[in-house]
C-alpha cells in the first residue's frame, strides 16, 4: 500500500498551494499536493495568464489597426480570428499547466488528483480517480481558491451569462456586451472585447470605476475608455435580467433614478468572488467570516496543524498575494518542525501590488491620496504626465501618468498609482522602495536610465516636492 502519511499536504495547486508546496519540498519536508481539477488552479488555466494572452492578441489587433499612426501600411483587411486568439491563449494556459506538473515531478511533491475533503485539522480524505485516500499529515494547508459570485436573479449559463470563465472561451463574438462590475477582471474583459470590436456598456455600483484605485487613476480611466467607444456608467445598478435566446435584457437603475431596459447579446457578470470553503470539512475547524477562512499573518488557522492562504482567506485576492502566503505558511512551518535555519516573515498587505491590464494599464501599491489623508497624514503628492516623457512620445503611448504620495513630515512613501502603457511593469521599483522603507531623498537620488518611461516616475517624486524638470 502507498505510503499516505505527510509532513505537509497542500489542499489546492493554483499559485498559492503549488508555490507553499515548492517551498516546503525545497526545506526538506516530505510533501503532498491534492488538486481537483487542473495543477496551476484558476490563476494558470483560467485567470491571470490567458487573460494576458488575450489581452496581448487584442493590443496587437490595435497596434495593427492604427498602423498609420507609426508611418506604416498594411495592405488588406485587418480582422480577429476570435478562434485562433482563443486557441493561442489556451495553448499558453496548456504551457503553464505542463510546468507546475515537471515541478511537482522535480521537487518530488506526491500529487493526488481528486476531491480533497478535511477530516480533521491533520487529515484528509480524496475522491479521485483512484477511488477514496485517506491522507494524514503533521500540518495541512488549505488553498482551495474562490470563485466568481453569481447575480442572484441572473445565474450564469455560459450561453448569454458568463463569468470570465466562459469568457474566456466564448462560442461566438459578442455583438452588444454588459460587463456587471468595474473591478480588475471586469475591466480587462471590458477592454478586450472592446479592441475585439465590439459595443461594450460597463456599469458600476460604486461611483467610479476601477473604485480600489486612487480617485485620478479612476478618472482618468474613465475618459479613456470612453474616448475609446465604451459606455461608462457609474453609481448605477443592474435591477433585473431576462436571458432569452438571443440575448439579455437588462434593467439599468442610473445614476439619476431612472430605469431603463437594454438589449445585449451578452452579459459578463464580475462582481467579486466567493471562497471555495463549503462542504470541505472546515465548519469546526476554522473560524469563518462570509466563508473567508480568518488566519494570523503566518496562515495559522485556530486548529494547531491547520494553514490557510490565498483567496480563500481575506483580500487582497491576488495571485503574487497567495503566493507570498504559501511561501511564508512554509517556512513557520518547517521552523515548528525544527528548522533553525529559516526565518519566516508576516506579510505587509501595504506593501501588495495591484495590477490591472486594460488598455491604458493600471498599477498600484500603497495607500491612495484619500485613504493616507483619512489615516490622519499630512502628504505630498506629485504627478507627472506621460506627455512629458520623451520614450512615451517615442512609443506613440503618451496617454498616462504616474502619481507618488507621501508623508510630508517623515518624507515616507505612501503609496504610488499609475495609469498608461507598461506601468505594470514599472510599479515594482516603486514595491521594492516601500519594502525597504524608503523615503523621497532615495528616490530623488536614484538615477534613472534614459529614455525610458520610467523616467516619469522619478519626475512624479519630484514633482511632490516642487522640483519637477521637464513640466
Amino acid at each position: 500500500m502507498a505510503d499516505t502519511s505527510y509532513d505537509v499536504i497542500v489542499l489546492g495547486s493554483g499559485p498559492g498551494g503549488y508555490v507553499a508546496a515548492i517551498r516546503c519540498a525545497q526545506l526538506g519536508l516530505k510533501t503532498a499536493i491534492v488538486e481537483r481539477e487542473l495543477l496551476g488552479g484558476i490563476c494558470l488555466n483560467w485567470g491571470c495568464i490567458p487573460t494576458k494572452a488575450l489581452l496581448r492578441s487584442a493590443e496587437i489587433l490595435h497596434y495593427a489597426q492604427h498602423a498609420s499612426d507609426y508611418g506604416l501600411k498594411i495592405a488588406g483587411k485587418i480582422e480577429a480570428d476570435l478562434e485562433a486568439v482563443v486557441k493561442r491563449s489556451r495553448g499558453v494556459a496548456k504551457q503553464l499547466n505542463q510546468g507546475v506538473t515537471h515541478l511537482m515531478k522535480k521537487n518530488k511533491i506526491t500529487v493526488h488528483m481528486g476531491e480533497g475533503q478535511l477530516t480533521g485539522p491533520t487529515s484528509l480524505t480524496v475522491k479521485g480517480e483512484k477511488g477514496e485516500e485517506k491522507l494524514t499529515a503533521k500540518h495541512i494547508i488549505v488553498a482551495t481558491g474562490a470563485r466568481a459570485r453569481d447575480l442572484p436573479f441572473a445565474p450564469a449559463d455560459g450561453k448569454r451569462v458568463w463569468t470570465y470563465r466562459h469568457a474566456m472561451t466564448p462560442s461566438d463574438m459578442p455583438k452588444k456586451l454588459l460587463v456587471i462590475g468595474s473591478g480588475a477582471i471586469g475591466i480587462e474583459f471590458a477592454s478586450f472585447y472592446n479592441d475585439m470590436g465590439c459595443d461594450v456598456t460597463v456599469v458600476e455600483m460604486l461611483d467610479r470605476v476601477v473604485p480600489v484605485e486612487d480617485k485620478d487613476v479612476s478618472a482618468f480611466l474613465e475618459k479613456s475608455l470612453t474616448k475609446q467607444g465604451m459606455t461608462i456608467m457609474t453609481g448605477a445598478g443592474v435591477e433585473d435580467l431576462k436571458v432569452s435566446g438571443t440575448g439579455v435584457k437588462a434593467k439599468i437603475k442610473a445614476k439619476d433614478g431612472k430605469v431603463s431596459e437594454t438589449e445585449f447579446s451578452h452579459c459578463i457578470v464580475a462582481i467579486g468572488i466567493v471562497p471555495n470553503t463549503e462542504n470541505i470539512g472546515l465548519e469546526k475547524l476554522a473560524e469563518m467570516d462570509r466563508g473567508f477562512i480568518q488566519i494570523d499573518s503566518y496562515g495559522r488557522t485556530r486548529s494547531k496543524g491547520l494553514w490557510a492562504i490565498g483567496d480563500c482567506t481575506p483580500g487582497p485576492w491576488l495571485a503574487h498575494k497567495a503566493s507570498h502566503e504559501g511561501v511564508t505558511a512554509a517556512e513557520a512551518i518547517a521552523k515548528e518542525l525544527g528548522n533553525k535555519d529559516v526565518h519566516p516573515h508576516p506579510l505587509d498587505r501595504n506593501n501588495i501590488p495591484g495590477c490591472t491590464y486594460c488598455h491604458p494599464q493600471i498599477a498600484s501599491v500603497g495607500m491612495t491620496e484619500a485613504k493616507a489623508k483619512e489615516a490622519g497624514y499630512e502628504v505630498k503628492a506629485g504627478t507627472f504626465p506621460f506627455i512629458g516623457n520623451g520614450k512615451a512620445i517615442a512609443l506613440g503611448e503618451a496617454e498616462g501618468f504616474v502619481k507618488t504620495v507621501f508623508d510630508a513630515k517623515t518624507g515616507e512613501l505612501l503609496g504610488a498609482h499609475m495609469v498608461g502603457a507598461e506601468v505594470t511593469e514599472m510599479i515594482q521599483g516603486y514595491v521594492i522602495g516601500k519594502t525597504l522603507e524608503t523615503t523621497e531623498a532615495e528616490l530623488m537620488n536614484t538615477v534613472f536610465p534614459h529614455p525610458t518611461i520610467s523616467e516619469s516616475m522619478h519626475e512624479s517624486v519630484l514633482a511632490a516636492y516642487g522640483r519637477a524638470l521637464h513640466i
